[in-house]
């Protein structure tokens, strides 16, 4: 990987683990009346099992580290698609086209998250309420928008800079 490339990675990383996870909190502790402690204890719960649940601080902070993982690993995937596609990379060079593609990426990381992984993880089928669509729709804005734009922007801002030279 180059270093430019390892640039545009860890800055869509950093900024989405960051936007979603202040996202999540304000969600949780504003609008679901729990607290930020108990949401990356449930995170942390999906991989360690229920204790986590009452695991304290340490817990918390496990759900924190894979949440970080997680944004990484799809900040990654993004990357990869954005490098072999040219149709993605032409899209993505216009605001309204990254956009769309973060319409569509979003969605598709709650969608894989939510039936594949976490199912996978925990034995249980999501349950598809209220709270489920928040987050489907959630993604896009405090997920995919950051991700994409992250990645995309730097190289269109390189382009429209070499252009006008």
């Amino acid at each position: 990987m180059t270093k430019e490339r390892l640039l545009l990675l860890v800055r869509a990383w950093l900024v989405t683990a960051v936007t979603d996870g202040v996202f999540s909190s304000v969600l949780v502790s504003v609008f679901y009346g729990s607290t930020v402690t108990r949401l990356w204890q449930g995170v942390a719960s999906t991989l360690l099992g229920q204790s986590a649940l009452s695991g304290g601080t340490r817990s918390a902070l496990v759900g924190l580290v894979m949440h970080f993982g997680v944004a990484l690993a799809w900040s990654a995937v993004f990357l990869v698609l954005y490098s072999r596609s040219t149709w993605i990379r032409n899209e993505t060079s216009s605001l309204a086209g990254a956009l769309k593609v973060a319409a569509v990426y979003g969605p598709c990381i709650w969608m894989v998250m939510s039936v594949v992984v976490v199912q996978s993880l925990t034995h249980r089928a999501p349950t598809i309420n209220f709270r489920w669509w928040v987050q489907f729709v959630g993604h896009i804005p405090f997920v995919a928008v950051p991700i994409v734009t992250s990645i995309a922007r730097p190289v269109r801002a390189r382009a429209l800079t070499l252009a006008a030279q």
